[in-house]
């Protein structure tokens, strides 16, 4: 084999050359594109509604706009709500108006449509509903609640399902016979290093075919020259140049977050900004990384400094207002405020052991005291008797028994000395003084 090169430069990755521009060629979505599917009927009679296409990633949701904008023979422009906004919508539309002037159809292909905020996805509306532009949008999330509503009941949404062994497996075969780079070195692939290709994309094709061609590729650097044999020794080395990349789906979408959080909860700012850059770059949902923040401020901040608990409200709220790019900036301040406040885990332990408690007996009675007399016959019962209003006491604190008979004097919350949670260790000792004795942690925190 002489010098053979397989991908040039200039040349598109396999996934994408083999993306078919027919019905007839689509693999899988037999719900959506049988015979006598809804969506079939609609493509085959020209009557192409604005929708939203819903599933996992490799499914074929771009290739199927794709095949739309060729049989209905309209103008397709595609963009990633990822890297785009609203100047890029409007100037679309403009176009389109234009376009629509002379007889030409647009279709408007969003990916990740989900990733749009409430102003962006705004934008669409009236050029949705007029028809000057029909939408497809691509979306890995449920449109339920990523999709505002105007928006949504102006689309149809379909579901696509993982594709199956058999769909992958048909995807995988085109591809080595059909492929002019694949097929001009008589590719051959083992029986055992298919299924084991089938098995690791999960039903994702984009993913099966980017694993083959970093297999050729690594076939080609050690020297294979054709006919080049796939093993299954080849199929794995592939497989683990694929793992070191971020997966937002696979395991390592868990290590990295779990590292991400640890970080935080370490008091790092720098390792959790790393993890955090890790994330954004793999292409994580902003909002996926904004919740955990939130979950964060009161799980490992808490009562230590409350405000961090605003803040990543805040940053959670901003980030769904401005979206991508920008919201890297707001991610980013909310994670090393969070990560230099001080910290305690008080909270979740107290409703943790709470929780314990209520669930070896859900069925305690509330005390008479703490019930409403709403009527004279529960305050014939002694409902609400001998009950102290707080405000009516000194400090606004009137000492007595909250929790039911067999549970007084139990203890959930221990705050300890950090930060804010100081000053709350201090009022609770004072009034709950039999109870607030200092513990061990909080001797240790001092």
């Amino acid at each position: 084999m002489t010098n053979h090169t397989l991908f040039e430069e200039q040349s598109r990755p396999l996934a994408e050359r083999m993306r078919p521009d027919t019905l007839d060629g689509f693999v899988g979505q037999e719900h959506l594109l049988g015979e006598k599917s809804a969506l079939r009927r609609l493509i085959d009679r020209d009557k192409i509604p604005s929708m939203i296409l819903w599933g996992s990633p490799g499914t074929g949701k771009t290739t199927l706009s794709r095949i739309i904008a060729n049989i209905t023979e309209s103008k397709l422009e595609e963009i990633s709500a990822v890297t785009s906004g609203v100047k890029d919508v409007r100037r679309i539309i403009d176009e389109a108006i234009s376009r629509r002037g002379l007889g030409k159809r647009t279709i408007l292909f969003i990916d990740e449509i989900h990733r749009f905020n409430k102003a962006q996805q705004d934008a669409l509306l009236h050029a949705v509903e007029n028809g000057t532009l029909t939408l497809i949008g691509a979306t890995t999330e449920n449109p339920s609640f990523e999709v505002i509503g105007p928006l949504l009941s102006r689309c149809r949404v379909f579901s696509f399902k993982l594709l199956t062994a058999d769909n992958v497996g048909s995807i995988i075969d085109r591809a080595v016979s059909k492929d002019d780079d694949l097929s001009s070195m008589s590719l051959s692939l083992l029986s055992a290093s298919r299924d084991a290709l089938i098995d690791y994309c999960g039903g994702d094709a984009r993913v099966a075919l980017n694993c083959l061609e970093v297999a050729v590729e690594l076939a080609i650097a050690s020297g294979l020259e054709s006919p080049i044999e796939l093993t299954t020794d080849l199929i794995e080395q592939a497989l683990m140049v694929r793992t070191g990349r971020y997966d937002k789906k696979g395991e390592y979408h868990y290590d990295v977050i779990s590292a991400f959080i640890k970080s935080m909860r370490g008091s790092d700012p720098d390792g959790a900004l790393y993890w955090l850059a890790r994330m954004l770059d793999g292409g994580e949902d902003p909002m996926f990384i904004a919740r955990r923040i939130v979950v964060l401020a009161s799980e490992d901040i808490g009562n230590a400094n409350p405000t961090a608990l605003v803040l990543a409200q805040a940053c959670a709220d901003a980030v769904k207002f401005i979206g991508m790019p920008e919201a890297r900036i707001t991610l980013s301040q909310a994670v090393c405020y969070l990560a230099s406040s001080p910290k305690s885990n008080a909270s979740y332990t107290a409703i943790s052991m709470a929780m314990e408690d209520v669930k070896k007996d859900p069925d305690r009675p509330v005390p008479l005291h703490l019930r409403n007399a709403v009527t004279g016959l529960m305050k014939a019962h002694d409902y609400g008797k001998g009950y102290r209003y707080a405000h009516s006491y000194s400090e606004h604190f009137a000492e007595q028994q909250h929790l039911p008979d067999g549970l007084e004097g139990r203890v959930y919350y221990h705050p300890t000395n950090q930060g804010s949670e100081r000053k709350i260790a201090e009022r609770l000792r004072r009034w709950w003084s039999d109870r607030y004795e200092k513990s061990g942690d909080e001797k240790k925190d001092e």
